[in-house]
């Protein structure tokens, strides 16, 4: 049973320690390929060891800890450490340049700064003898660097203390803050142990960065709910997933378009004796891509839809029969609803705004840092307005439709530029499409498409990609321009950066657009 009152991430942990002691937690594959392993009440040690270092370096109650660390057991540990102590983290990309790292540092008063010993150049920069860091090697699994360390006291916590801020990932502007609470991180991982069928018995798959809301919601906080185990990877590999995914005996995994296309961009078969029976995707991949990917995973992923903010997936699809266009249905215990603009919920077929209720700081994120303003106008009433435009049919399931700065008013027309990025992405010689809009003297502004071949060397020609569309497409939906590019451009979680591809229209070698 999901609890929506709100139960304090830091007990569900302790309670899964004292449940599951002996069973597996943490299974890390370091970056030269060796393994290491540790139980509930194995990492529970290790945990209180880097609670100790915290505490030792002045970090209380209500205190932030920024880390830039890659996915590493030192990263988990001190998330940990701080649901029990009351503390919050501040999660940075480890790539983050020093202006980043300063501007996330500043933004939330850092108590102590966690960072990996092959970057401490950038962080050390950015501290300038602040406040204390502690300098790991990700690839460390004993962390001697934190001491034996002596029992600490943990302190009694409420389910609204903070236990993290996320910064967005600064697609269209600077990023927001999202304040994430103990109930929050208990909440998704109720949610999406359920939503998944997750079991005791079961293993997660994490590749993607554990400093993304993505790993910490739908796979961490999942396992740690019902007991599982997770296999961490400390980085990504298109060419060893399969296989790293039948050497760890998964069950359970997580991607998003960006990894799924580098794993179908490798080819390859399917591994004998991979176990995966569940995969969450986020969108967009075209029909043919899902059902090669089904191929290769041994089982049908199910996508699924969901912000920071909103915390588990407000949407997720039915493992019996997911359907790869649908984001599925109301995931268990949420409330989603498809709005006008004046809140009315639109009729089934309608396009409308995807807008979620619930409560503030248990059932949804409590609020931008340090920004009232912003969270107010983030709300009508009591519904967080996601800003993502969707479709429902008469069962309930909802279609994507992009976001409402996805919308192109072309000579008086909606045009969706995610409709058209599919097409593109669907001819069967191009591996990934972005679309933005560009004003025009005549239609007040029209679509340009960017995209990327699978093969280099046998692309197709422009004129071939604005035939796909004719025959696909309406004149006022169909790109004016289309121009070949080696990569889009991408912030460290995978999602396009959209205002980089616009100030590049007309700027980009002609050589690229044949």
């Amino acid at each position: 049973m999901i609890d929506t009152k709100g139960v304090c991430f830091g007990d569900l942990w302790r309670d899964a320690v004292a449940a599951r002691t002996d069973a597996t937690f943490l299974v890390f594959e370091r970056s030269d390929g060796k393994v290491h392993e540790w139980t509930y009440g194995e990492f529970d040690a290790l945990v209180g060891r880097m609670a100790h270092a915290l505490v030792s370096r002045g970090v209380n109650k209500g205190d932030s800890v920024n880390l830039a660390l890659t996915n590493s057991p030192a990263f988990v540990a001190t998330w940990l450490a701080c649901a029990r102590l009351g503390a919050w983290i501040v999660p940075s990309d480890p790539q983050s340049r020093t202006q980043e790292l300063i501007e996330h540092q500043s933004r939330t008063n850092t108590r102590v700064g966690i960072c990996s010993v092959h970057r401490q150049d950038e962080f050390m920069a950015a501290v300038k003898n602040a406040f204390p860091v502690i300098v790991i090697d990700e690839d460390d699994c004993e962390l001697d660097v934190l001491g034996s360390g002596s029992p600490v006291e943990w302190p009694s916590l409420d389910r609204l203390d903070r236990l993290a801020v996320m910064f967005t990932s600064g697609t269209t502007g600077r990023p927001k803050g999202v304040e994430i609470t103990q109930a929050n991180y208990s909440f998704a991982g109720q949610v999406m142990a359920t939503a998944a069928q997750l079991q005791s018995g079961d293993r997660q798959f994490v590749v993607l960065p554990l400093f993304h809301a993505n790993a910490q919601y739908y796979s961490f906080a999942s396992a740690i709910a019902v007991g599982a185990s997770v296999a961490l990877m400390h980085t990504f590999s298109a060419t060893r997933f399969l296989q790293q995914a039948k050497d760890h005996s998964v069950t359970h995994a997580s991607l998003f378009a960006a990894p799924i296309r580098m794993i179908l961009a490798r080819g390859g078969d399917p591994v004998p004796g991979l176990r995966l029976k569940h995969c969450w995707y986020a969108m967009n991949i075209s029909d043919s891509q899902y059902e090669e990917l089904s191929g290769l995973l041994g089982c049908r992923p199910r996508q699924l839809y969901g912000m920071t903010e909103t915390i588990p997936a407000v949407l997720t699809d039915e493992a019996s029969d997911p359907i790869p266009n649908s984001m599925g249905f109301v995931s268990p215990e949420c409330k989603v609803d498809v709005q006008d603009l004046e809140g009315n919920s639109v009729a089934v077929g309608e396009i409308g705004e995807i807008v979620c209720g619930g409560t503030r700081g248990v059932t949804l994120f409590a609020g931008y840092l340090d920004d009232p303003e912003t969270t107010a106008k983030s709300f009508r009433g009591d519904w967080f307005l996601t800003g993502d435009r969707a479709t429902r049919d008469e069962n309930g399931r909802h279609y994507f439709d992009g976001r409402r700065a996805d919308v192109l008013k072309v000579a008086g027309e909606n045009v969706s530029t995610v409709e058209v990025e599919q097409v593109l992405a669907s001819h069967p010689a191009i591996l990934e499409a972005a679309v933005v809009g560009q004003p025009d003297d005549i239609r007040d502004e029209v679509p340009v498409g960017f995209v990327v071949a699978r093969d280099s060397s046998s692309a197709p020609t422009v004129d071939e990609l604005h035939a796909w569309c004719e025959a696909r497409l309406s004149k006022s939906k169909r790109p004016r321009d289309i121009t070949f590019v080696d990569e889009l451009p991408r912030t460290s979680v995978g999602k396009i950066r959209k205002f980089l591809l616009k100030g590049s229209v007309g700027n980009v070698d002609e050589k690229q657009k044949v």
